[in-house]
């Protein structure tokens, strides 16, 4: 994932290729799948709008989730930064209703070599990634799926929050269906502990958005 805060980063992404072969505009609808794992690794993509899901799937059929990306994120470089050709190792998916441009890796490549500024913003961005990676993977490891929901909602905060008098807002519309998906959890239960940190007045829902009233106090009291 490369994270880059410049909105002209579309514009520039839209000119790979010279003209000649422009890159393409998609929409998926949520839960849709952009690539599967083992798809030849063709095409790079940047998110204009919504939210993507990586994930990692097993053999026994097990799918962790490794990473949300949010609007401005390049994904589908790992052929890029490896050097090697290979098939995609990840499961994407659209978390929300999204839509994507896309470039053939080739035409992406030639353009990292002609601007260097861009290929260390994705070095920057790639950090990003592999930090939230690694607190999905801490997230993951909680037994109680309690904790696993916190955990989850402190991420989205990070990442996806809007300060506000009340709080954080997730600037996400996200179904207790999506949560259970990302948390390996059932939307049963994702909604009777929805429920209890609202009657706990830890969170407040309006519009499928979330608001954190105070993440400090949520983590300490339930991680």
């Amino acid at each position: 994932m490369v994270v880059l805060d410049d909105r002209p980063l579309a514009s520039v992404f839209r000119q790979i290729g010279g003209g000649a072969f422009p890159p393409v505009v998609e929409t998926f609808e949520r839960g849709k799948t952009i690539f599967f794992p083992g798809d030849p690794a063709e095409r790079v993509y940047f998110l204009l709008k919504g939210a993507v899901k990586l994930s990692r799937v097993y053999e026994a059929g097990e799918e962790i989730t490794v990473a949300l990306l949010r609007e401005n994120s390049v994904f589908g470089v790992l052929s890029l930064i490896t050097g090697n050709r290979s098939d995609r190792f990840y499961h994407a998916v659209a978390f929300t209703p999204a839509e994507l441009l896309s470039a053939p890796i080739d035409q992406v490549e030639q353009a990292l070599k002609d601007n260097p500024e861009l290929a260390m913003l994705m070095l920057r961005g790639l950090s990003s990634r592999i930090l939230q990676t690694e607190m999905m993977i801490e997230t993951l490891a909680h037994r109680d799926m309690g904790s696993r929901l916190v955990s989850f909602l402190l991420i989205l905060c990070r990442d996806f929050g809007v300060s506000g008098q009340d709080g954080i807002t997730i600037d996400l519309k996200l179904s207790h269906q999506a949560i259970a998906e990302a948390i390996g959890s059932t939307r049963v239960t994702v909604t009777r502990l929805l429920g209890d940190l609202r009657q706990e007045k830890m969170i407040s829902i309006h519009k499928k958005k979330i608001t954190v009233h105070n993440p400090v106090a949520l983590s300490q009291q339930f991680t």
